[in-house]
């Protein structure tokens, strides 16, 4: 089978009529994985806004309005992201609405089994009272944990997505991993199609809460593999970065 072929195939859902569900992780009564990595307790954490201290930095606007008037846009504004704009991006994209255990949480975007195998890395720039730095949401406290200071960040992001500037450009450029066994865990080898539909899903959030706070982003899927997981710091097997997005104050779009 050719390359195309293997490409298509992993498209369909064919693959759930061969699948032995009885040989998951999960049937076999191994425990879940967690629904967010762990951290050291005494690194750094940031506090981030609850819905009801951001919700006046959204924007009242039509939810009509901002399906028709959303597209990527990737030329920014030096005006930075609050806080409380950032946070409110987080708990559309990340944010969790009820936690259902240790392994399980219902989220403000669908996920397949409700495993969410995704962590978020934000690659901060131009965020009002915020250290430049590279972090990690934490959904589950509403905090960003500091991973690390990233020297030269707008060049160290633009190498690492093949050169597109604009990707370092942001006031803060997201950047999703994926933990495929929180996925593999349930479904076994059919976990692949459904975390590239996941992954849109939330992406697709951050398009549309960007619309409400006068910010663009632009989703971008073309990076350097290795590149991008060794600037996080990520192993490129168990955890790796599969989708990312700039986002910043767009002109036309200021309050």
């Amino acid at each position: 089978m050719n390359a195309l072929k293997i490409g298509r195939e992993i498209l369909k859902d064919t693959l759930r009529k061969r699948t032995d569900f009885s040989q998951t992780d999960q049937n076999k009564g191994i425990p879940a994985p967690p629904i967010q990595k762990p951290y050291d307790p005494e690194a750094y954490r940031v506090k981030l806004s609850t819905p009801r201290e951001w919700q006046n930095a959204v924007m009242n606007v039509d939810l009509s309005r901002i399906i028709a008037e959303r597209k990527s846009r990737r030329k920014y504004t030096p005006k930075p992201l609050s806080l409380e704009e950032l946070s409110f991006l987080l708990w559309a994209t990340q944010g969790i609405r009820e936690a259902g255990g240790s392994s399980t949480a219902y989220r403000n975007v669908p996920s397949a089994g409700a495993r969410h195998s995704f962590e978020s890395y934000l690659f901060v720039r131009n965020v009002v009272n915020l250290e430049s730095a590279l972090y990690r949401f934490l959904p589950l406290e509403n905090e960003l944990l500091l991973i690390k200071p990233v020297p030269d960040m707008e060049l160290q992001l633009s190498d690492a997505a093949f050169g597109q500037k604009f990707v370092g450009l942001g006031s803060v450029t997201f950047v999703w991993s994926c933990i495929p066994y929180r996925m593999e865990w349930r479904y076994g080898p059919t976990a692949y199609r459904v975390i590239l539909m996941d992954v849109g899903h939330v992406c697709q959030n951050l398009y549309l809460s960007c619309q409400a706070i006068g910010a663009g982003t632009c989703a971008v899927a073309a990076y350097d593999q290795e590149a991008m997981d060794d600037l996080i710091g990520l192993d490129g097997k168990d955890e790796f970065a599969i989708y990312l997005a700039p986002v910043g104050k767009i002109k036309d779009l200021e309050l």
